[in-house]
């Protein structure tokens, strides 16, 4: 287990945005997906990125034990679970630490090859693209039917789960849609937090650095009163809580 390599992006020691209390954050190179507002498109290269070994990665994270022991470990992305192997060996490696440990995932990977790692995890935060698959689609380059049945499969198990939901505006930030979104996931036990993230430009240099096209260059960030309307429409359903938003 200890000579399994992977590939990372890029690691954060002390975040605050990922998950509870302060965590380490492990950024894994590769993602399948192409979504048109991502901020990281430097993660999609399978080939980018550092190669590193698990006992490389987790005498890392322990020599922040003290700092994080209150939080915890966040696997994100890219996509890490399209790492199953790696990713598997980490969580062990955390779980000896005694480290809380969540993955930040688009549930776009097969479900059953990420069974076992996901009942060793303890929180799966996942990003919802759009309620409706053919505009998930559209958005990204794959349907929603991953996502949810990841979401079916920790709300069988009792595994607590976090929602992410990025807001862009004409895009994701659609009243009709997010009244979608809200009806199906107020039907799972399992959802802990919903987080509704506001789409930002502070990655579009990326894609000038890369000579890529950027989709949405000209699309602005949400106002505060269309950020207002989508939390409403949570709070509505119990999602959020009001005092929260």
């Amino acid at each position: 287990m200890s000579q399994i390599t992977g590939r990372i992006h890029s690691v954060e020691s002390f975040g605050a945005l990922d998950g509870p209390g302060i965590r380490y954050v492990l950024f894994f190179q590769g993602c399948a997906l192409r979504c048109r507002y991502c901020h990281n498109p430097d993660t999609w290269d399978y080939d980018g990125g550092k190669e590193i070994t698990v006992n490389e990665v987790l005498a890392q994270i322990s020599r922040y034990k003290h700092f994080i022991s209150g939080g915890g470990v966040t696997f994100s992305g890219g996509e890490p679970l399209l790492q199953p192997e790696f990713l598997h060996a980490l969580i062990k490696g955390c779980k000896q630490r005694e480290l809380h440990t969540a993955i930040d995932t688009s549930g776009s990977a097969s479900l059953a090859q990420c069974q076992e790692i996901l009942l060793a995890n303890d929180l799966l935060m996942l990003d919802i693209k759009s309620p409706d698959t053919e505009k998930c689609k559209a958005l990204t380059g794959q349907g929603n039917e991953n996502a949810f049945a990841f979401l079916d499969f920790c709300e069988w198990y009792k595994k607590s789960v976090w929602i992410r939901h990025v807001l862009v505006p004409g895009i994701t930030l659609v009243e009709e849609d997010l009244e979608m979104l809200a009806q199906r996931l107020k039907a799972y036990d399992c959802i802990e937090r919903v987080e509704l993230l506001p789409y930002h430009k502070m990655g579009d240099f990326k894609y000038t650095e890369l000579k890529m096209k950027n989709e949405l260059e000209n699309t602005p960030e949400p106002t505060n009163e269309e950020l207002a309307m989508a939390e409403k429409i949570f709070i509505s359903h119990g999602l959020i809580d009001a005092g929260e938003a």
